[in-house]
Parts: C-alpha cells; sequence; structure tokens
C-alpha cells in the first residue's frame, strides 16, 4: 500500500528541519540557527498512531533573488510540494506574517493541495497572541513550538485526520498478481527494459534522461502466467535535478517498491557500479521486497567475459551483503535474456512465502552458538528461534544476552539459515529477543 506524503515547507530558517527531526522520531536533517541550511530534501518514513507515512523536509523558500543555487532550492521546495499529499507551511511566530510567506502561500494554494498553516515559536500560552498576525492566510492556524513539543501531539493527531482514511487493496482484477517494479538510475534503460518484457511501445522511449514522470503500471502475461510491471521515474543524484526535464521523484520510485514483491534494478553495463545503484540497492533492500540486479545495455559490452567478471567481484565487494540476488545480464534493445527473468520472479515469490518449522530452524542453534563471544564472564547463548511472519522472512532468536549480538552476529545467523534454506532473491530479517524465562 502506498503510504500517504506529507512535505513541510517554508522560508529560511522558520524550524523545518527542527520540526522534521521531531516528526521522524531521530536527528536526521542538520539544524543550525542560520538560513539556508538545507538544500536538499530529505526523505524519511515517520509514524503516528500507527499510521505511517513519508515525510520530506526541503531547503528554505528565497525569494526576490537570481542566484543559481537559491533558484535550485526554490525548485526543490515547489517540486517537493508537486509529490506531497499534505503541505505543512510552516512559519515563523516571532517574525509574524512576511511578504515571503504570503509568496510561498500563493504558490501553494495553485497546486490544488491539502495544507496545514502552522505557526513555529509558540514557546508559551501567552504568545499564542501571535497567532492573529497569520489569520490572513485564510483558514484555521496550528500553533507550534517544534524546539519544546509545545502542541505537536495536536498537530499530529490534524496531520493523520487530514490524511483520511487508509487505502483498501487496490484493482481486484491485479490484486494477486505478482507485482513487479522496475529502478535505476537516470538513463538505464527502463522505459526500453519495460517495452521489450511488454513486447510493445507501452511507454514513451527517448535517450533524455528523465523522460518518464510517473509510475505507469501495465499487465504483461509469460506463458499464461499475468504480472504488474510498475515502471517508475528515474533517481537522480543531488544537485542534478532539472525541473525543465522531468519532475523528478524518489518518493514515487519509492512508493513503486513498496507496491512491489520483486524490484529489478538496472545498472548500466557499460558504466560499472556507482554510489547512486548502491542507494537504490539499499533502498529496495531496506523495504523487504525480493531483487534481481540487471545489467542492461550488455550489448554495448566488448570482452564480456572480462567485463562480467570484474562486475561480480564489484558486487560482492560494493554490496557483499547481496549475495542472494541473482544477477542477470540484459539489454532491452536486443532483449537478450528477457524471457529468463519470470522464472527467477516466480521462484522469488514463492520463497518469499516460505515458512520454516520451529523444530527445523531450532536445529540451527548449535551452529550459532559457536560464533557467539563472552558477555560480562559468561557465554552468550541462543536457546530457541522462530519464524515469525513471510514477504520477507522474518525472525525471532531468543538468546540470554540479546545485547551481547552484534550486526556480524546476526549476519553470521543470516548465513547459517541460508546454508539450509537459501531464500533466493529475497532479504530476511532477524530479530534478537531475550528469553522469556
Amino acid at each position: 500500500m502506498a503510504k500517504p506524503v506529507v512535505v513541510i515547507v517554508g522560508r529560511q530558517n522558520v524550524g523545518k528541519s527542527t520540526l522534521f527531526n521531531r516528526m521522524v522520531g531521530r536527528r536526521r536533517a542538520i539544524v543550525k540557527d542560520e538560513p539556508g541550511v538545507t538544500r536538499d530534501r530529505l526523505y524519511e518514513e515517520a509514524e503516528w498512531e500507527g499510521r505511517k507515512f513519508i515525510l520530506i523536509d526541503t531547503g528554505g523558500f528565497f525569494t526576490g533573488s537570481d542566484d543559481d543555487v537559491i533558484a535550485k532550492v526554490k525548485d526543490h521546495a515547489l517540486e517537493g510540494i508537486d509529490e506531497a499529499d499534505l503541505v505543512i507551511h510552516l512559519l515563523d511566530g516571532k517574525d509574524g506574517l512576511l511578504p515571503g510567506d504570503r509568496e510561498l502561500a500563493d504558490f501553494i494554494r495553485t497546486y490544488n493541495k491539502k495544507v496545514l498553516w502552522v505557526v513555529n515559536k509558540i514557546d508559551t500560552p501567552k504568545s499564542e497572541t501571535r497567532l492573529y498576525d497569520f489569520y490572513p492566510l485564510g483558514g484555521s492556524v496550528i500553533p507550534l513550538s517544534a524546539e519544546h513539543g509545545l502542541g505537536f501531539d495536536d498537530l499530529m493527531d490534524e496531520v493523520v485526520s487530514q490524511m483520511g482514511p487508509e487505502e483498501t487493496a487496490g484493482d481486484e482484477a491485479t490484486a494477486e498478481l505478482p507485482r513487479i517494479a522496475i529502478v535505476g538510475r537516470p538513463n538505464v534503460g527502463k522505459s526500453t527494459m519495460v517495452n521489450a518484457i511488454l513486447g510493445k511501445e507501452r511507454m514513451i522511449v527517448s535517450p533524455v534522461a528523465g523522460t518518464t514522470r510517473d509510475a505507469i503500471d501495465s499487465v504483461c502475461t509469460y506463458y499464461g502466467r499475468k504480472y504488474v510491471l510498475v515502471d517508475t521515474a528515474g533517481i537522480r543524484k543531488k544537485g542534478k535535478i532539472s525541473q525543465d526535464v522531468e519532475y523528478f521523484s524518489v518518493v514515487r520510485a519509492i512508493r513503486s517498491i513498496e507496491r512491489s514483491d520483486v524490484t529489478l534494478v538496472l545498472l548500466d553495463g557499460s558504466e560499472g557500479v556507482v554510489e547512486q545503484d548502491k542507494k537504490i540497492v539499499y533502498l529496495v533492500k531496506n523495504a523487504g521486497k525480493g531483487l534481481i540486479v540487471l545489467i542492461n545495455k550488455w550489448d554495448t559490452v566488448e570482452d564480456t567475459e572480462t567485463a562480467y567478471t570484474a562486475y561480480l567481484d564489484t558486487l560482492n565487494r560494493e554490496l557483499g551483503s547481496l549475495d542472494y540476488a541473482p544477477i542477470l545480464t540484459t539489454s532491452g534493445i536486443t532483449k537478450k535474456r528477457i524471457t529468463k527473468i519470470f522464472p527467477i520472479i516466480d521462484e522469488i515469490v514463492q520463497t518469499r512465502r516460505y515458512r520454516i518449522g520451529t523444530g527445523a530452524l531450532n536445529r540451527l542453534t548449535d551452529k550459532i552458538n559457536k560464533a557467539l563471544p563472552m558477555y560480562s564472564g559468561r557465554q552468550a547463548k541462543v536457546f530457541y528461534a522462530t519464524q515469525v511472519d513471510i514477504e520477507p522472512p522474518q525472525f525471532a532468536i531468543f538468546a540470554n544476552y540479546p545485547d551481547a549480538i552484534k550486526s556480524n552476529h546476526i549476519r553470521h545467523m543470516e548465513k547459517i539459515i541460508r546454508e539450509e534454506y537459501p531464500f533466493k532473491g529475497t532479504p530476511i530479517k532477524i530479530f534478537i529477543k531475550k528469553r522469556m524465562r
């Protein structure tokens, strides 16, 4: 189910990053008492009363300047508004209503979005008289102290209220079909790959990076089995976003990944693995989705054997925790190995739903315990394990000293589980619990 999107916008230094950090529950955005600290949009998942949503922090809204960097920050803020289901226009209660606030409010209205007018830096009940300055914006205003938390609960209740009821299952005709997301950096050939898989020109194909502006679902059939393909907008590097080329949206990519069962991550066979590829793979893994790595444009590679060996070395070195993910060399142009994708998808969908019996899992505890450390002079030990969920497979492992078990021990546990049950193409999650007597 796609999560609602909430964006925080406002002038410089009104407290957007402070509010962002409070809403996500940890320090994610840099907070300083000076304008212009936040230049790029930040995206994080937030939750209130069990309702999850994606939160966007934007750079300060500048007016009256031709500076190129300032113009880009303004574009980022406007694109954030375009992506959002709900806009929080944060205002400064100490400054009062300024012309820049009115200009931004007018911009927001052109997008026809739900808006909350929130007046920050209302630190005492006495300071609530400042709210009268903001009534000309229209509608009610919400008092807040993002730094101290005053009024925060009321704001969050209103945020959730404005989201409306949670979405139910989508189109019944496609609800049970495997959903396949296709993601990758701009210009790695996502639209061409979709056309190759579908066997027809379903998407507009162009060599210009970022021409796919919205996620578009398509149903395809392979030997009688149907699949839903979700093509996503390109994921761009920070500072490389051009509003004239596309309405870039990491949020749209995240939404498509969340809606998928299996995600195809396209890499450019002519360029090698770059930093942005690793970030995209992290998004897929963090969402707990099935993963297939497609090295695209393989028809442009000359010495394929040497190149493939180099690619595997790089992937194992840079993305070593993804040994479970199948890797295919493909070409959307020549349709090389396109038909091999579907049997792998079927296998991954099946393995994501597989359950291991508690007895079978507990037979692995002896191997796990051999690698556990001492803790406060005593041996850390796993007593039993059980699978608690599927899609992705999730395991609760009960130990006497959970604090002794670090990330490297958890990786070793995953390796032991995968030696018996490979769980091809899907991440698995392991939770360490204190043994209950």
